[in-house]
């Protein structure tokens, strides 16, 4: 139920996040969720990809660093209190949520949130036995 995440490093300059966005637009990789964080000198982008292996070789070819992480992907309700059911399972416990980041799911009424843990396992085990619906890549390819 771990998904791989990749993430993209990139001068934060002008110009700079389209190379790679092109790069696997015209190589039929679909980007599936993505987030964009910077700091005064880098960016990074992290992207869900329908092909990461394929997606992380490309990239790397063509000079781009990429790190691959595990997030886990959590459905929800797409309406207020949907990011608060969830996180009110991790109240009082020990796992971190290093970083997420949402999207909706097109006419579905759901999203999806992308959460880096510092413990994925223990993670998922929490969010099933919330009754949470813990997401696979295949899910998100069909969405």
């Amino acid at each position: 139920m771990k998904i791989q995440q990749l993430s993209i490093f990139s001068e934060n300059k002008p110009g700079h996040l389209i190379a790679p966005c092109r790069l696997l637009a015209r190589e039929g990789i679909n980007m599936q969720a993505m987030s964009l964080a910077d700091s005064q000198r880098f960016g990074i982008l992290r992207v869900v990809v329908s092909d990461w292996q394929r997606a992380k070789s490309l990239l790397e070819a063509e000079g781009f660093v990429v790190r691959v992480t595990e997030v886990v992907a959590v459905e929800v309700p797409d309406r207020p209190g949907g990011l608060s059911s969830v996180l009110d399972l991790f109240e009082g416990s020990t796992i971190n949520i290093e970083y997420m980041y949402a999207f909706p799911f097109v006419h579905a009424g759901k999203a999806a949130l992308i959460f880096r843990f510092d413990h994925p396992d223990a993670a998922i085990e929490k969010l099933r036995a919330g009754g949470m619906n813990v997401l696979d890549s295949a899910a998100l390819n069909d969405r």
